[in-house]
């Protein structure tokens, strides 16, 4: 076989294999792209490995042969073939280059340009932070969220055998209430094989304040998820689209004020060197019904939109700010000034966008919060609030010390304005992961729990309880009022406890006495058409009644 046919059949091999890797491995056609230079190297590697063997089987056989009939080649051997050296220092190069790069890329070098990501500003905690609206606290985690996502499938016969609920539970803003939604997956090859013409028929829907767990079916099921095979694989399909796009690990699963399912897929933006200073610079939102893919720069997406930066790469360009103050050496030897976020994070509904919660504290790894810091995931602004107070971990802690012989566990916990008072706020779990009570602690005197039930008699019990320290008064305006007549009033028994609902003429809420609270027995002596007026905490379409005038 001639020369040339050889080397013809060894480009094809590596460009078949090439091809194969790109259709797998996906990675960007991208010079910041890490994928793309182990693309290359792989590519090169197999070209001198075919080489080396071909070389290396020929070199052997004319040996063979000459040893035994004394026929002489003019062989090239593998010390002498000049194609293959340059392969290899083609390859030598290659890592080279990309081991220098990551070296210049990094915080070792580049330590102020790292601190300098995170724009920070410090604000007041109470002019931000309004009093607590309990129709926006996420009284859920994402752990709950799937319990409660999995039951709800589960209680849907045609679709539970042929589909499983996909763990995103991303928490985004809709229609004014903080949400978790998820969309459904095909729960194994063969039932894709079988409903993949017809797409995914529906996404789960949990309010996260009242805890309501809907299955939203679609006229038209998503033909584009990241549990799809070939072209329509979400991956596949942007990689296609956007060959030189770089996209983050994390694709967010929202939908618009409408109901309509999409992909938020974040495009990194490195800003420092080839490989570092990782943010985002661009936005694909892709339609998961038709696949339709539109291009927005960062400062452009729609409102809507409440995810763009993973908490995690928020939290990360915190810790770069704060750790990094005064130089890398500094971080690690003596370590002045420096601060970094805590071990955990949650969400805050705020100004119509969703943030990042986490607290701030030396890195020294004491027990104490020097304040917390909120991001914003649309557009990365961050706040920072002084407030000094107890670690999260201490506040998780000292509320399951008041539940120890029921063993419940604490979610980390979302930080609230309970009277202008900086306060914990947390669900209790049990074993089987499911909400049993809640529970506030004061941030800076975290020795004060107050426990509930629901989160109106936990904050009826905090409030209580900030009154017998002399922090609030009685008379403070934690409370609204409503008067009217009577229209309705229903007794009603809740685990043990007898409950009055009260509905008030030209009133739609309705109003709870806790018959447990001595202040509010005497509701016994109303009756239908009497005036009352209540002072109550707001809640969800359930007012928790404190006081009868």
């Amino acid at each position: 076989m001639k020369k040339w046919v050889r080397n013809l059949m060894i480009i094809l091999a590596a460009a078949v294999a090439a091809g194969i890797y790109y259709y797998i491995a996906l990675p960007a056609i991208n010079i910041h792209s890490a994928g793309f230079w182990f693309f290359i190297i792989t590519i090169l590697a197999v070209i001198i490995a075919a080489y080396g063997i071909r070389t290396a089987s020929r070199e052997y056989v004319e040996s063979e042969i000459s040893e035994k009939f004394g026929i002489r080649f003019n062989t090239y051997g593998l010390k002498d073939n000049k194609v293959l050296k340059v392969l290899v220092m083609l390859l030598l190069l290659v890592i080279a280059v990309y081991a220098v790069g990551s070296l210049l890329s990094s915080p070792i070098i580049n330590a102020k340009k790292y601190q300098a990501l995170l724009t920070i500003e410090e604000r007041e905690f109470t002019e931000d932070i309004k009093e607590v609206d309990y129709r926006t606290i996420p009284l859920l985690d994402k752990d709950s969220a799937a319990l409660l996502g999995n039951r709800k499938l589960g209680s849907l016969v045609d679709m539970v055998s042929q589909f499983e609920v996909a763990n995103d539970y991303t928490q985004i803003n809709y229609q004014g209430v903080p949400v978790r939604v998820a969309p459904l997956m095909y729960a194994s090859p063969i039932k894709w094989l079988t409903n993949q013409k017809e797409g995914l028929p529906a996404y789960i829907l949990i309010n996260m304040a009242t805890q309501d767990t809907e299955c939203v079916k679609l006229e038209e099921g998503f033909k584009y998820s990241k549990s799809e095979y070939f072209n329509r694989n979400l991956y596949r399909h942007l990689r296609f689209n956007f060959p030189t796009y770089i996209f983050d690990d994390q694709i967010f699963f929202e939908i618009d004020e409408e109901g309509v399912p999409y992909w938020v897929c974040p495009v990194k933006k490195f800003n420092i060197g080839l490989f570092g200073g990782q943010t985002v610079g661009r936005v694909v939102l892709c339609n998961a019904v038709t696949g339709e893919c539109i291009d927005y720069a960062v400062e452009d997406v729609p409102q809507w939109i409440d995810k763009v930066y993973s908490a995690e790469l928020l939290i990360q360009l915190y810790d770069y700010s704060g750790i990094l103050k005064n130089g890398y050496f500094n971080s690690v030897l003596g370590q002045k000034d420096c601060l970094q976020s805590t071990n955990g994070y949650n969400y805050i509904a705020l100004e119509d966008d969703v943030w990042v919660y986490t607290g701030v504290t030396s890195l020294s790894g004491d027990q104490s919060n020097v304040g917390f810091v909120l991001m914003n995931q649309r557009t990365m602004e961050t706040r920072y609030y002084k407030v000094e107070g107890a670690i999260e971990d201490s506040a998780m802690s000292s509320a399951e010390g008041q539940v120890q012989n029921l063993g419940y566990r604490a979610t980390f916990p979302l930080l609230l304005n309970i009277a202008d008072e900086p306060t914990y706020f947390m669900a209790l779990k049990d074993a089987a992961g499911l909400v049993k009570k809640y529970a506030m602690v004061n941030v800076q005197k975290y020795q004060w729990v107050a426990i509930g039930d629901t989160v109106q008699e936990c904050e009826g019990n905090y409030t209580q309880l900030l009154n017998t320290n002399g922090i609030v008064s009685e008379n403070a305006e934690m409370y609204k009022e409503a008067s009217g007549k009577i229209v309705s009033i229903s007794p009603i028994v809740l685990e043990g406890t007898t409950h009055y609902y009260i509905c008030l003429e030209n009133n739609e809420d309705i109003f709870d006495l806790d018959m447990s609270d001595k202040n509010l027995i005497g509701i016994v002596r109303y009756q239908l058409g009497d005036m009352v007026n209540l002072k109550y905490a707001e809640g969800y379409g359930l007012h928790q009644v404190r006081a009868i005038d």
